[in-house]
């Protein structure tokens, strides 16, 4: 059939393309799995590129930039917040020099587009301390080499040249890089690439179907023709990543200096206030330690290889689905964790909902934590929260179950949310005990330090049965504060009763409140005024926290009081010790409902 020509790309064709594209090449995330042996046989290229890839579309989605540009940094910058494994950084990095390479462009014909994706090749082979032939690195360059070299003026034989040259390339992976021959697989991560090459060929020729399928026929439910894994455990045991924000970062190549020593796969990333770090190591404390001097250490994780490579053997051994690690961490969306956390621990949310008139709002999703406070502020009617149903329980489930053998659901605490019974009547269906549920007796940052706990937990390869008691040792010892504005939202909801709510506005009064062992709500004090209220409820902290504890992290919540959070964590560094590890977030709109503007909390875990 004839085919409409594409003279220029802009930034709507190019966001199009890249939904598409992102679309389509997470459908090969099961057979990335089964054919991934480099860097290291871990079974998760497809699940870590998959998660870049979804990184990616969110940050898309929204855009509505008309400039090619603009569209090409947002996708950039997706790719770098959102980049997991060793396979999404050195995609982050090619979308960088793609960008930067279509700087100030508002559309492009075919010659600057080859131009830009030599950028980003050329950048990605700048950023490798050690680069290996073979990989994505390879078709990468190749791919931008045919797409100059062919001379089309039209976008539709471009791309179909590009696509042509990266099969190719990628057919060549097991010449160059004999690990990938003696396992008789092509390298995941460049034919990952290839995938996504192949969706915008198939957006551009206006073949993608909907209800986009596995690539190449592949079965997206199991593993087949396993191939021969390497027998020799890698030689560090830690994939260790990172994020950092700050005004004054270190250069990417100062970064690379300083970590060049303590392991292997080191890739740096650097843009504006963002420092991304991925590397190997035996020693992921030191990495950590040291990026905690340069700048605020936003996420932080070390996930065990050599477990991650014995769950995969087995799982091939088993010719079943290959998960990525033992187990997974399912939590719901009153953990108030950020989305930087959530994406960089593979953490699965199960969405609570919010009712407002005729509207329904999943918590999270349809409406972010930042948009509800600015209608909280300026409404007076009190929209109505309700659970997860157990159905969305079941999905939530059902996809963390594909990427581990067992699942860890924290959920917020029994005695403030129906959420665990829904968990659990989802669990009694979804199939032979693999899922183990957690009461956090807790809501906001007190489940969402539980969660991260879990997940941590989880990453150096705990059994599911000793995360559960872990996590149920330490809440014991945890807890959360908070203090509110004015009563006004508790009296709507029914927290407080009238007569409380008038002589708390007519005296100022701020009540300290907390969580029972039990997770019922108690009241540790009042306070006349928010400055005395931030030191009551700071004096109760300390009493709270034992004075022998060595190892508490602490989590700041508030709502629509960012400045009051900067405070607090300041003043918790003073008291604590300038390297302790405090998340901050904005309440999640289903906390900030019954709160108010104005409240904040500080929940607390004692790790001894």
């Amino acid at each position: 059939r004839s085919l409409m020509q594409i003279r220029y790309l802009d930034g709507p064709r190019l966001r199009r393309a890249l939904l598409a594209a992102c679309d389509y090449a997470q459908g090969q995330r099961a057979e990335l799995n089964r054919i991934n042996v480099f860097p290291v046989p871990d079974g998760d290229t497809g699940t870590n590129l998959a998660l870049t890839l979804q990184a990616i579309a969110d940050h898309v989605r929204p855009a509505a930039h008309q400039e090619v540009s603009l569209v090409a940094y947002q996708a950039a910058e997706g790719a770098v917040l959102g980049a997991r494994g060793n396979c999404g950084m050195m995609l982050s990095h090619f979308l960088l020099g793609f960008a930067e390479g279509l700087e100030s462009h508002a559309r492009v014909g075919t010659t600057e587009f080859g131009l830009a994706l030599t950028a980003g090749s050329d950048k990605l082979q700048a950023a490798l301390e050690r680069p290996v032939e073979g990989t994505i690195l390879t078709v990468m360059r190749d791919s931008a080499a045919a797409v100059r070299r062919s001379g089309a003026t039209d976008f539709v034989p471009l791309v179909t040249a590009m696509v042509s040259e990266a099969r190719r390339s990628l057919a060549s992976t097991p010449d160059l890089l004999p690990v990938l021959k003696k396992a008789g697989v092509v390298d995941a991560g460049a034919k990952g690439f290839v995938s996504l090459l192949e969706g915008v060929l198939l957006f551009v020729r206006g073949d993608l179907p909907s209800g986009v399928p596995a690539p190449n026929g592949q079965a997206a439910a199991e593993a087949v023709a396993r191939p021969a894994y390497p027998t020799d455990e890698e030689h560090f045991r830690f994939c260790t990543e990172a994020l950092v924000r700050g005004n004054e970062l270190p250069t990417q190549e100062a970064v690379r200096d300083a970590l060049r020593d303590i392991g292997d796969s080191l890739i740096v990333i650097r843009a504006g206030d963002v420092l991304k770090v991925h590397v190997h190591t035996d020693e992921p404390k030191r990495v950590f330690d040291y990026l905690r001097e340069v700048g605020t250490l936003v996420t932080h994780k070390a996930e065990d290889m050599h477990v991650q490579q014995a769950t995969v053997e087995r799982a091939a051994a088993g010719h079943v689905q290959l998960a990525r690690r033992p187990v997974s961490v399912v939590t719901d969306s009153a953990c108030d964790l950020s989305e930087e956390v959530i994406r960089a621990h593979g953490i699965h949310v199960a969405p609570m909902s919010l009712v407002e008139g005729d509207r329904t709002y999943r918590d999270g999703i349809d409406i972010s934590a930042e948009d509800f406070h600015e209608r909280l502020r300026a409404q007076g009617a009190l929209p109505t929260t309700s659970q997860p149903s157990p159905q969305t329980f079941l999905d939530t489930f059902a996809r963390a179950l594909e990427e581990g053998e067992a699942v860890v659901g924290v959920m917020v605490g029994s005695t403030l949310s129906g959420t665990l019974r829904s968990a659990e009547a989802a669990a009694s269906r979804s199939g032979q005990g693999h899922v183990h549920l957690v009461d956090s007796l807790g809501a906001s940052l007190l489940e969402g330090l539980l969660v991260l706990k879990a997940v941590e937990l989880a990453e150096l390869g705990w059994a599911p049965e000793d995360i559960v008691r872990e996590v149920r040792r330490v809440r014991a010892q945890s807890g959360l504060l908070f203090t509110v504005e004015t009563l006004d939202r508790l009296l709507a909801s029914g927290r407080v009763g009238r007569g409380q709510a008038m002589v708390g506005r007519f005296l100022d009064l701020k009540p300290i409140l907390g969580l029972k062992p039990d997770g019922s709500v108690v009241a540790f004090g009042k306070a006349r005024g928010s400055r005395r209220a931030r030191s009551v409820l700071l004096d109760v902290l300390r009493r709270q926290i034992p004075a022998e504890a060595k190892r508490v992290r602490f989590g700041i919540v508030q709502v629509g009081a960012p400045r009051v959070a900067d405070a607090i964590a300041a003043e918790l560094r003073a008291a604590y010790g300038e390297d302790i590890e405090i998340l901050t977030a904005p309440a999640t709109p289903v906390i900030a409902t019954h709160l108010g503007i104005g409240a904040w909390g500080v929940a607390y875990m004692v790790e001894d």
